[in-house]
């Protein structure tokens, strides 16, 4: 865990690290239709810069983010 309790996902933007639920590959078509459906009801938070999304985040705050970052890289630095 981060000392000052925020993690960076990518491109400067930054996350709290106890809002943090999972962490998830964005592959499986069940993922893509949750973000499809956050998208719809505003609850995605697209961080990728315009790039490839390669991490889905999801909070406690029933928040959705979208990184560039890859899982295992998010993870690593939690």
């Amino acid at each position: 865990m981060n000392n000052n309790g925020f993690i960076n996902i990518g491109y400067g933007n930054m996350i709290m690290t106890d809002k943090i639920v999972s962490i998830i590959s964005p592959d499986a078509a069940p993922i893509k239709r949750l973000v499809q459906e956050g998208k719809e009801n505003g609850t995605v938070v697209d961080a990728t810069c315009g790039r490839r999304t390669r991490a889905v985040i999801f909070t406690n705050s029933q928040h959705i983010i979208l990184s560039s970052l890859l899982p295992e890289t998010i993870a690593q630095r939690l």
